[in-house]
């Protein structure tokens, strides 16, 4: 069974993306389930309004919240300019009391892009020295998690081994990350084929 490279555990910072991602989607998903609902309601205004900002959502395409990081930015950037800008749209926010909900939104994109654009210029800095020392102490602290995966999957007496579901999780990850060095650089040798482990004929 192999054993390949393992992806470095997310940065405190990519740590406080999803943070914030995750409040920002729940902004928006909560006010398209609540218009959704309103579109049910029994007064003629309140569905005539709630459909209103609904079809404004719809020229944005569905599923804001599973956008890409950068896409949902700009697409929350303009719905909430929108929402900010047009007479009728302004007036259907209005009736239905949403200004919480907006300053929510608003204020969750607006911290999730300083984040994430603080983010890329850290990257941006960072010296091709440093990275491949960090590059560098990852995998010898993985070799060594690996060799005692490995040690401890050989030596069970009973099948199954306990730590296949473990091997199998780390092969798919390093499967995907092998699969995205190929699409980068279509010549590259810079695989992790190399963490292949002894144990490879025992699953």
């Amino acid at each position: 069974m192999k054993l390949f490279t393992r992806k470095p555990l997310p940065a405190k910072k990519t740590q406080e993306l999803l943070l914030i991602d995750a409040r920002r989607d729940a902004a928006i998903n909560g006010i398209y389930y609540f218009l959704l609902s309103h579109t049910y309601h029994f007064e003629t205004a309140k569905q005539q309004n709630a459909q209103v900002l609904l079809d404004n959502m719809a020229l944005y395409g569905s599923g804001i919240a599973r956008l890409n990081y950068q896409a949902e930015t700009a697409t929350l950037n303009n719905l909430i300019r929108d929402w900010e800008g047009k007479p009728e749209l302004i007036t259907a926010i209005s009736e239905f009391n949403l200004g919480e909900w907006m300053a929510e939104l608003k204020t969750a994109n607006e911290e999730f892009n300083t984040k994430y654009l603080s983010r890329t210029q850290e990257y941006g800095d960072a010296s091709p020295e440093t990275i491949k020392l960090k590059r560098e102490e990852v995998n010898v602290a993985y070799y060594a998690l690996r060799d005692r995966i490995d040690a401890l999957h050989l030596l069970v007496e009973t099948p199954p081994s306990p730590y296949v579901t473990i091997i199998n999780q780390l092969n798919a990850f390093t499967d995907q990350y092998n699969a995205l060095l190929v699409n980068r650089k279509p010549d590259s040798t810079d695989s992790v084929n190399s963490g292949q482990s002894s144990s490879e004929n025992q699953s």
